[in-house]
């Protein structure tokens, strides 16, 4: 079954690490210097949105002054990048399967909404960069996920066909991305939404990296 593969494209948010924390509490606390006072909830809605797509859905619902929109993107990014490089741990089977992956000889790729000096963050306190051949961030893509562009600018890159690519994702807009790039989705969601009808739409869902159907 793995051999219909050549690249191995993993999301980071939520799959990698468990980074949704770190992003609530900087949106909760940096939003609220501009009297955008947000809760968890609140911040669960934005869940795998490119950054300054977050930033443009909460001016939109609540206009503020004194702080320019990039000024609010800029200061989440570095309180995530250190919570990041203080705090991040890898989940369950991240190892494990990064080293399969590599003991059969693909390719592999981080491609994230999240912005490259937080990817780098995550592979430096991790230590795994030298599993990957490639860091992508869809911040330089016009869209962001559920739009496919950043998993077609990693296989594009790294010179791999859509249909040799199995994407590893944890969100709904992540599988939607992956299909629309026509490549193959492993989902491993967040327990609290495993039952999600939507998931159907994933060629296989697992309840964590342990547990690879390969």
């Amino acid at each position: 079954m793995l051999e219909q593969f050549e690249l191995i494209i993993y999301d980071m948010d939520g799959l990698l690490i468990d980074s949704e924390p770190f992003w609530r509490r900087a949106e909760i606390s940096v939003f609220a210097t501009v009297g955008v006072h947000l809760t968890e909830d609140d911040c669960r809605k934005t869940t795998g949105f490119r950054f300054d797509e977050v930033v443009d859905y909460w001016y939109a619902q609540q206009p503020w002054t004194g702080k320019t929109k990039e000024q609010i993107h800029d200061e989440v990014i570095d309180e995530m990048e250190r919570a990041i490089l203080e705090d991040a741990e890898a989940l369950p089977g991240v190892h494990k399967s990064l080293a399969y992956f590599s003991s059969k000889g693909l390719k592999m790729a981080v491609a994230s909404s999240s912005a490259i000096p937080l990817i780098k963050a995550m592979v430096k306190k991790l230590g795994i960069a030298h599993y990957f051949q490639l860091l992508v961030s869809a911040e330089h893509e016009q869209y962001g996920k559920p739009h496919p562009a950043v998993f077609i600018r990693t296989a594009e890159v790294l010179g791999v066909r859509p249909e040799r690519c199995l994407v590893i994702e944890d969100s709904m807009n992540g599988l939607l991305a992956a299909k629309a790039a026509k490549m193959k989705c492993l989902l491993v969601p967040d327990k609290l939404y495993l039952h999600d009808p939507r998931f159907v739409l994933a060629d296989w869902q697992i309840h964590s990296l342990e547990e690879l159907p390969f």
